[in-house]
């Protein structure tokens, strides 16, 4: 892994061994899988961090204001989900500043964290993340959830692989379309809080881990 940080630079993928774990959600904000999701995380009263977008921020300003308003983490997942080992410094440069700016403009609010779509990223990446001060975050483990293999098997694949300080990636949207369905998603997150819970597992929020948290 310091291998690779040397070549991309440093990413968060797990946070501290202890009784903590962290929800996060990529490719929103979705209009039918977004507002399931804040359901039911202000009925349970967990944080989680959504990694967003930035064209779907720009359909979507309403449910962008609405994961903010509610208290959440977003994060920049850049605008058009693209895959960044393709490309040169100008268009990640593009591809990052436009979805800060449309967030921003959007919310108000000025993002910390970046994700990469895919996990993929490039040598040219890091210099662009030192100059936005952003913190890199990757995951612990996936589920799949994007293949939409039933609202049960993707609950049991996440209770099968928490562990101490797990960073779970999940999707409330699909990033290539905007009306791209991930109610699955939704219908398994109350079962994987409750069963999280029951293995003795509290909820955290992933701007804990931010590298310039104070």
């Amino acid at each position: 892994m310091m291998g690779m940080d040397l070549i991309f630079g440093p990413s968060v993928e797990r946070g501290p061994r202890d009784g903590r774990i962290y929800l996060t959600f990529d490719d929103g904000p979705n209009a039918r899988a977004t507002p399931a999701i804040l359901e039911t995380l202000a009925a349970e009263r967990v944080p989680a961090a959504f990694f967003m977008v930035g064209d779907h921020v720009r359909r979507f300003p309403g449910l962008a204001n609405e994961v903010l308003g509610r208290g959440h983490m977003i994060g920049n997942h850049t605008y058009n989900h693209t895959k960044l080992h393709f490309l040169g410094p100008q268009r990640i440069r593009t591809q990052l500043e436009k979805t800060h700016e449309v967030i921003k403009s959007t919310t108000g609010f000025s993002c910390q964290a970046f994700r990469a779509p895919h996990g993929y990223r490039s040598p040219f990446l890091n210099s662009r993340i030192l100059a936005m001060s952003y913190t890199v975050f990757g995951w612990t483990f996936g589920v799949f959830d994007t293949a939409k293999p039933g609202d049960e098997v993707i609950r049991r694949r996440v209770r099968k692989r928490l562990r101490p300080g797990a960073v779970v990636l999940l999707h409330d949207g699909d990033g290539y379309d905007a009306a791209g369905d991930r109610m699955q998603t939704a219908d398994a997150l109350p079962g994987i809080i409750a069963d999280a819970r029951n293995a003795g597992y509290e909820f955290a929020s992933l701007s804990e881990l931010l590298s310039n948290h104070s």
